[in-house]
């Protein structure tokens, strides 16, 4: 007696058909979902901070031309200015032209006094590690409230206000903080010792 054969049908999925839709669903939402929150961290960082490119030699030897630097947008909205702060700021007679950097060196009610190739706080002298040269000018300056006075590590080869006066803290971007490219130039700016006052 031969066996009996039964035939079995394949049994059929009825999602097999939308299986590709739905991937391409997903996938189309996964990318959209990364794309907005790309946008939204992009924004968010954009929002605290910048990027520049350092374009002359006034801040030498501490920044070179074709230094990028990460500007901290929120230092001065959380915190107030220090002396010895690198900052990144709207040139005072014409904000609409590139940026300015410079370090700050005479606060709110400071005197500043330049001679013999020395910059004095309040009749004493600084302690200045950071600059290419002494400069080989002369003045003296009271900071009016409300305003800074900063001056371009390359002393004699800056454009700083030695020549044209104070910065309005409300000009001011933020602070510059790391030195992130070329990788050789890597650097955190703005050290504590920055601008100490000499003994």
């Amino acid at each position: 007696m031969e066996p009996v054969q039964h035939e079995v049908s394949p049994i059929s999925d009825p999602d097999s058909k939308d299986k590709p839709q739905r991937s391409i669903k997903s996938f189309a939402f996964d990318l959209a979902e990364t794309l907005i929150l790309s946008m939204v961290l992009f924004l968010i960082i954009n929002s605290i901070s910048a990027r520049i490119r350092i374009e002359s030699i006034s801040m030498q030897p501490t920044l070179y031309e074709g230094d990028f630097v990460i500007v901290n947008r929120l230092a001065y909205k959380l915190g107030t200015p220090d002396r010895g702060d690198v900052i990144v700021f709207r040139f005072p007679l014409n904000p609409d032209q590139e940026p300015y950097i410079k370090r700050i060196i005479g606060l709110p009610g400071d005197v500043v006094r330049v001679q013999n190739g020395k910059v004095y706080i309040n009749g004493e002298a600084l302690r200045e590690v950071y600059i290419k040269a002494p400069p080989n000018y002369t003045g003296n300056w009271s900071v009016p409230q409300g305003q800074l006075f900063v001056l371009g590590d390359n002393r004699n080869n800056s454009s700083d206000s030695h020549e044209w006066g104070m910065v309005p803290i409300a000009n001011v971007i933020g602070k510059a903080e790391i030195v992130y490219l070329p990788i050789s130039h890597w650097q955190v700016l703005n050290p504590n010792t920055a601008a100490a006052a000499e003994p």
